[in-house]
């Protein structure tokens, strides 16, 4: 190998060692979410979350996906879902913060009648 590809794998690690972001990605490995969904997940403010999406978009991590009014974020890089299963393991249910009023927790509310966590 070459002294880029350790360049490019090093700048991942140095992505990933970040915790928020760590747990950003942990929660878009188990499925889609908008800002305020890992809002509630991690309990930061909006303008934290979307500078570390900001950063994780850059790094061509994630993407992200307009559905009316809402912006949706994707994990789009198999090689970090692979080392984020080996890192911490199987990704577990998808999360549904009471405090959270997205259009995915509040469907799944709406379906059981209760909010799960």
């Amino acid at each position: 190998m070459n002294i880029k590809t350790y360049q490019n794998q090093a700048n991942l690690f140095q992505l990933l060692s970040h915790p928020v972001r760590l747990q950003i990605l942990d929660e878009l490995r188990k499925r889609e979410a908008c800002v305020c969904h890992l809002q509630a997940v991690t309990g930061r403010p909006q303008t934290y979350i979307s500078q570390q999406l900001r950063v994780l978009r850059e790094a061509d991590l994630v993407r992200d996906e307009k559905d009316g009014q809402n912006v949706y974020y994707h994990l789009k890089n198999d090689v970090v879902r692979a080392l984020l299963g080996e890192a911490l393991g199987v990704s577990g249910e998808q999360s549904h913060p009471k405090n959270c009023n997205c259009p995915i927790c509040s469907d799944k509310i709406d379906q059981s009648g209760l909010s799960a966590d």
